[in-house]
C-alpha cells in the first residue's frame, strides 16, 4: 500500500532572493593605499607612537586599525612631542604646517595624495602668473583647507555651487584661473566650470580636470548599477566627500541611496520591496567592509552577487623616500 502523499510544510526561515550588483571599481584608491602604507611603514621604521595630523583617510575602521598598531591621531602639530615622527594626512596640508614642523625640527612624512599635490603645484604656477584662483570645493574640507593654504591670502576664492559664480566680485577681463577639489561630483563641477567660462570668458583652467581618476571611476560605476537597482548602499564616512558624492549620483538617477559606515547600520526594513541592491564603497573604505555588508545581507536574504565592472584601475603611487627602502 502506497504511503499517503504529504505536502512539505513551508520553510518559514527561507530567505527570499536578493541580487546584489557590486560596483567596480570601488573602495581603496592608490592614494589611500599609499597613505595607509606610509603610516604602517613609519611604525615599523620608527616604532610607536607615530603621530598623524588629522585622520589619515576618512574612515573610522581604518583609523581605529592604525590606532591599535600605535598611531596617535591629533588635530594640530602642537600636540606632537618634539621627539616623535608625524605623518600628514592624504588630504594635504597648508604650507604653514610643514614650515612649522621644520621650525620645530620635527621628523615628518607627507602622505598627501600625489593627485592633490598636483593641484597644489598648479595653484603655485597660477599665482606666479599673476592670476587670481577660483577654487571649486566644499568649505571646511581638509583638502580645500590644504589647497587654499598653498597661496597667499586674498589670491584665491572658494565657490561651492553654480549660484556662487554670480556673486564673484570680478570683471570679465580680470586675470582669473580655476582649480577644483579632487573628490567632487563630476557633473556638478562641469556645471560650475561652464558657469565660470560663461561669465569670465578669459578664465583659464588646468590642462586636465582636477577630479581624480578614482572619484570619476567610482561615480561612473554607480551610474551603471543605480538604474538597475531598487536601493544603493554606499560604504563610507559621513565626512568623506567622495562617498557622499556617490550617494548623490545614485539619487540623481532616481534610485534611493544610503550611506553606511558598517554593516550593523543596515536596517532590515530598508530591504522591503528590494529585489536588486547596488553596492559600492568610497575610496577610503576597505574591501573588508564590503564583505561584511554582504555577510549581513545574507542573514536575511539569499544573495546572488553580480560584479558590474566599469573599468579596471592599475594606478600605484611611490612611497616617500624616507620609507621607500
Amino acid at each position: 500500500m502506497n504511503a499517503p502523499f504529504r505536502t512539505a510544510a513551508p520553510d518559514v526561515g527561507a530567505r527570499p532572493p536578493l541580487k546584489v550588483l557590486i560596483a567596480a571599481p570601488r573602495g581603496f584608491c592608490a592614494g589611500v593605499d599609499r597613505a595607509i602604507e606610509i603610516v604602517e611603514r613609519a611604525l615599523e621604521k620608527y616604532g610607536a607612537p607615530v603621530y598623524v595630523r588629522h585622520e589619515i583617510v576618512h574612515n573610522r575602521y581604518v583609523v581605529d586599525g592604525l590606532r591599535a598598531k600605535g598611531a596617535v591621531f591629533v588635530e594640530e602639530l602642537e600636540e606632537v612631542p618634539g621627539d616623535a615622527p608625524v605623518v600628514f594626512s592624504a588630504h594635504g596640508v597648508p604650507k604653514t604646517v610643514p614650515q612649522e614642523a621644520e621650525r620645530r625640527n620635527l621628523l615628518y612624512v607627507d602622505a598627501t595624495c600625489p593627485l592633490v599635490s598636483k593641484v597644489h603645484r598648479q595653484a603655485e604656477r597660477q599665482i606666479e602668473k599673476g592670476q587670481h584662483i577660483v577654487f571649486i570645493g566644499h568649505a571646511g574640507h581638509p583638502e580645500v583647507i590644504g589647497t587654499m593654504g598653498q597661496v597667499p591670502d586674498g589670491r584665491i576664492t572658494l565657490v561651492e555651487a553654480v549660484a556662487d559664480v554670480a556673486a564673484l566680485p570680478f570683471g570679465p577681463d580680470d586675470d582669473l584661473s580655476f582649480l577644483s577639489q579632487t573628490t567632487l561630483s563630476v557633473d556638478d563641477t562641469r556645471e560650475i566650470v561652464a558657469a565660470l567660462k560663461a561669465r569670465f570668458p578669459r578664465i583659464v583652467g588646468p590642462k586636465a580636470e582636477d577630479i581624480c581618476y578614482a572619484t570619476s571611476n567610482r561615480q561612473a560605476a554607480v551610474k551603471r548599477i543605480a538604474p538597475a537597482s531598487d536601493l544603493v548602499l554606499v560604504i563610507g564616512a559621513p565626512n568623506s566627500s567622495n562617498s557622499l558624492r556617490l550617494v548623490e549620483v545614485a539619487e540623481r538617477l532616481g534610485t534611493s541611496a544610503r550611506l553606511i559606515q558598517r554593516a550593523d547600520e543596515i536596517d532590515r526594513a530598508w530591504l522591503d520591496g528590494v529585489g536588486t541592491l547596488g553596492l559600492t564603497a568610497g575610496a577610503s573604505a576597505p574591501e573588508a567592509l564590503v564583505r561584511e555588508v554582504i555577510a549581513r545581507l545574507a542573514q536575511w536574504r539569499e544573495i546572488d552577487e553580480e560584479p558590474v565592472v566599469e573599468t579596471e584601475e592599475k594606478m600605484v603611487f611611490k612611497l616617500p623616500r624616507q620609507l621607500a627602502d
